[in-house]
C-alpha cells in the first residue's frame, strides 16, 4: 500500500528572492494552518517544494558578516539580501539549482538534524545519479568535492534552513552549470579555505538544470516519502493550483 505523502511540486527561472520569500511565507502559513483541519475534511495537499533558479543575487546568512564581502556593498554585481536561513553568505542565480521545501516537520515526527541529513542525502543522491562521487565534510556544512593534491575542498552544494512552527523554510543550492565568476566577490559561506565548484566542471561537460531537476525530484520523493504533484504558480502572489503531472518515490 502506498502510504506516501502528496506534496505539490513548482519549478521556474528568473525568479527574484524576495518573490520567493513571499512565497515561503505564505505556503508555510498554509501548511500550519492545514493543521486544523481533519484529514478527513481535506485531501488537497498543503506541503510544497519549488525547485528553481533565482535572478542573480547574494543572500547573507544569520551567521554571516559583512566581513565576507570582498568589495563595497554598492559595488556588488548583484544586490545583497539579508536572510533568516542558517549559515553565512553565498551567491544565487542562473544555472544554480536551489530547492525550497516547505514541509510539515512537525507532523512528519523530524527534528532538524534528522531533516538536515534527509537533505544532504537528496543531495548527494543526485550528484550519484550523474556519477559524481561527492561528500559530507565533519564540521562543514554542505556538500564537497575533494581534497585536491592541495588538501582543498570545493563546495559544489550550499545548505541553510530555518524551521518556524514545525515548518522548514529555505533550503538548498546544487551548483550545476553556474558562472562561478559570480562568487569572486564573496567569501562563499564565509569559509577562506575552501573553494566552489560545479555539476558542469565536476564531469567536464555542460549539465542542464532541467536534467539535474529531474534527478533532484526523484531523490526527493524517495528521501521524504513523497509523492510529487506538479502545479502551476505565480510565485508573485504565491498562488499555486492545477495538478498536471506526479512523480513517486
Amino acid at each position: 500500500m502506498d502510504h506516501s505523502s502528496t506534496v505539490r511540486f513548482l519549478s521556474a527561472a528568473d525568479v527574484n528572492y524576495t518573490s520567493a520569500r513571499a512565497w515561503q511565507m505564505a505556503t508555510a502559513a498554509e501548511v500550519r494552518a492545514a493543521r486544523e483541519v481533519p484529514s478527513a475534511a481535506s485531501d488537497a495537499p498543503s506541503e510544497a517544494v519549488a525547485m528553481i533558479e533565482h535572478a542573480p543575487v547574494y543572500t547573507m546568512g544569520a551567521r554571516g558578516g559583512r566581513g565576507s564581502v570582498r568589495m563595497p556593498e554598492d559595488a556588488l554585481p548583484a544586490p545583497l539580501v539579508d536572510t533568516d536561513r542558517g549559515g553565512d553568505i553565498t551567491w544565487h542565480g542562473p544555472g544554480q539549482l536551489v530547492v525550497y521545501p516547505i514541509l510539515d516537520l512537525r507532523q512528519r515526527g523530524m527534528g532538524a538534524a534528522e531533516y538536515i541529513g534527509a537533505l544532504e542525502g537528496m543531495l548527494l543522491d543526485t550528484l550519484a545519479l550523474f556519477g559524481i562521487e561527492a561528500v559530507l565534510v565533519e564540521g562543514r556544512r554542505g556538500i564537497w568535492i575533494g581534497p585536491d593534491s592541495e588538501g582543498r575542498w570545493d563546495k559544489i552544494a550550499a545548505l541553510g534552513i530555518r524551521v518556524q512552527g514545525g515548518v522548514s523554510l529555505h533550503g538548498v543550492a546544487l551548483n550545476v552549470s553556474p558562472d562561478l565568476g559570480w562568487f569572486d566577490a564573496i567569501v562563499p559561506c564565509g569559509l577562506e579555505d575552501a573553494g566552489v565548484t560545479s555539476m558542469s566542471r565536476v564531469l567536464g561537460r555542460t549539465v542542464r538544470v532541467a536534467e539535474a531537476r529531474k534527478a533532484m525530484m526523484q531523490a526527493f520523493a524517495r528521501r521524504f516519502d513523497a509523492r510529487l504533484v506538479t502545479v502551476a504558480c505565480d510565485m508573485v502572489t504565491g498562488a499555486l493550483s492545477g495538478s498536471r503531472e506526479q512523480v513517486s518515490a
